[in-house]
């Protein structure tokens, strides 16, 4: 009985947090491509580095 609910409860956090990650990459690529770039280089590790780099 309890392990179909940890299952059921486990299955639920998985999904809230995958939809959360898919959000946050929809979000990026579309903030980057607002920005007039394209968006798949929200996913270049150039990219990444500038904004490391204006972080510190």
């Amino acid at each position: 009985m309890r392990s179909a609910y940890a299952k059921s409860v486990l299955r639920k956090l998985l999904i809230g947090f995958l939809l959360i990650v898919l959000a946050l990459v929809i979000g990026a690529m579309v903030g980057y491509a607002i920005n007039g770039g394209s968006p798949f280089m929200v996913f270049a590790p150039s990219t990444w580095q500038h904004i490391f780099d204006f972080l510190k």
